[in-house]
C-alpha cells in the first residue's frame, strides 16, 4: 500500500485510512440497505449476536423481526425461529477476525513508522506482558459474570468479550505506546521500551490481583486452584524446552530469524495447548472441578475427532515451529516493522487465549 500510495501522490496513512474507511462504508451501507441480510444474516449472526449472547450469559440470542431475544436452554435455541447465534466462535467468524488482524497489522506499521518505534525485537518483549493481560481481563469479566455482573454490567461487558476485548486491549496498548514517546520526548525516561513493558505488568496486577483475592477467599463460585496452574505451567515448560531442542538439532535454520524470541513464541502455543489439554481433559482427575469445554471450532473438532484434547498440544507446537520457519533473515532486513509485528500477532493469537484458558480454570470460572 505504501508504494502504491507514494506513485499516486498520497500519503500511506491517508491511503490506508480511505481504504479501511471505504470498508466501513460499504458495510455500514449494506446493513443499512439490506438489514436481513447483511446486517442479521452475516454481522449480526457471527460477530455481535455471539458477543450478546455471552454477555447476557445465555445459550444463545435469536434474531428476529428486528429484535433480539436471549435463550437459556439449548432445547429452545435449536427450535428457535430467526437467526440463532452462540457464545464462542465459528469459521465464518475466526476468518473474518483474521481478515481485520492483517489490516490491523498494515495501520501499526504506518502508526510506528510515525512513533519510530517497532523496529527492532526488543519492542517484541516489550509487549509480551500485554499478551498475557487480554487473556487475564477476559477471565475478570468471566469471574464477573459469574458474581452477577456487579463490576461490568450490560453492555459495559461487551467490551471484555472476544471479539471486542481485542479492541478494547489494542486501545490501551496504543495509550501505553504514545505514553512512552511522550515520556520520552519530554526527557522524563530515556528507555520508552521499559515504560511499555512495566505499564503492561501493573495492567496485569490490576487483573489478576482481584482474581486472586477472590479466588482465595472463596468468594461466591470463583475457587483458586494452584495445581490446575502448576499443571499447565509444568506442560508448557516442558513441551517449549523439548521443541526448541528438537528443532535445533534437527531444523536449526527455522530459528536464524527470530532467535530467542522464537522460545516466546513456542512458549505462547504450548501454554495454549497445555491449557486446553489440562481444561478439558484433567480438571477432574485434579480435583479442580468438572472439566471445561471447547470455545473454538478446532478445539472441539480436534476432541470431537481424537475422543480427547491431548491433539491439540502437537497441533499447537507443529504451527508454531511453521510460523517461525517464515521469518527469515531477509524478511527482517527488509520490512522490520512489519515482521516484529507479525511476530507480536503470532505469539499473541497463542499467549492470550492460553492464558485466558490456563486462569479460567485455575479460578473456576
Amino acid at each position: 500500500m505504501s508504494g502504491l500510495a507514494d506513485r499516486v501522490g498520497v500519503s500511506p496513512i491517508r491511503a490506508y485510512l480511505g481504504a479501511v474507511g471505504a470498508g466501513v462504508l460499504a458495510l455500514v451501507l449494506g446493513s443499512t440497505l439490506f438489514p436481513r441480510t447483511v446486517y442479521d444474516g452475516f454481522v449480526w449472526q457471527y460477530f455481535w449476536g455471539p458477543v450478546q449472547a455471552d454477555a447476557n450469559d445465555a445459550s444463545c440470542a435469536v434474531r428476529a423481526g428486528g429484535e433480539t431475544t436471549y435463550l437459556h436452554n439449548a432445547a429452545e435455541c435449536q427450535s428457535a425461529a430467526g437467526i440463532t447465534a452462540y457464545p464462542g466462535y465459528t469459521l465464518v467468524s475466526e476468518a473474518g477476525y483474521v481478515v481485520v488482524l492483517l489490516v490491523a497489522l498494515s495501520g501499526l506499521v504506518l502508526m510506528l513508522r510515525e512513533f519510530d518505534l517497532g523496529g527492532d525485537v526488543e519492542f517484541f518483549y516489550a509487549l509480551v506482558p500485554f499478551f498475557l493481560f487480554g487473556g487475564a481481563l477476559r477471565v475478570l469479566e468471566d469471574a464477573d459474570n459469574a458474581l452477577g455482573d456487579t463490576l461490568f454490567p450490560y453492555p459495559w461487558d461487551t467490551l471484555l468479550i472476544s471479539p471486542i476485548i481485542y479492541f478494547t486491549v489494542f486501545l490501551l496498548t496504543l495509550a501505553a505506546l504514545a505514553a512512552a514517546v511522550l515520556l520520552v520526548r519530554e526527557g522524563v525516561v530515556s528507555d520508552q521500551y521499559r515504560v511499555i513493558l512495566w505499564t503492561g505488568v501493573g495492567l496485569n496486577v490490576l487483573t489478576i490481583g482481584p482474581l486472586l483475592a477472590l479466588g482465595l477467599g472463596g468468594v461466591g463460585p470463583v475457587t483458586f486452584h494452584p495445581q490446575v496452574l502448576l499443571a499447565v505451567s509444568l506442560v508448557t515448560v516442558v513441551a517449549t524446552a523439548l521443541t526448541w531442542y528438537l528443532t535445533m538439532a534437527v531444523v536449526p535454520w527455522i530459528h536464524h530469524g527470530t532467535g530467542a524470541a522464537g522460545v516466546v513464541v513456542i512458549g505462547a502455543h504450548a501454554l495454549d495447548g497445555a491449557a486446553n489439554v489440562v481444561g478439558l481433559d484433567y480438571m477432574t482427575a485434579l480435583g479442580a472441578g468438572p472439566n471445561l469445554v471447547p470455545k473454538h471450532p478446532v478445539n472441539q473438532f480436534i476432541v470431537d475427532t481424537a475422543g480427547a484434547a491431548w491433539p491439540f498440544l502437537p497441533v499447537k507446537l507443529v504451527a508454531a515451529v511453521a510460523v517461525l520457519a517464515i521469518f527469515d533473515e531477509k524478511l527482517f532486513e527488509d520490512s522490520p516493522r512489519y515482521a516484529v509485528l507479525l511476530l507480536v500477532a503470532v505469539t499473541a493469537v497463542g499467549m492470550g487465549p492460553g492464558t485466558r484458558d490456563v486462569l479460567r480454570a485455575t479460578f473456576g470460572v
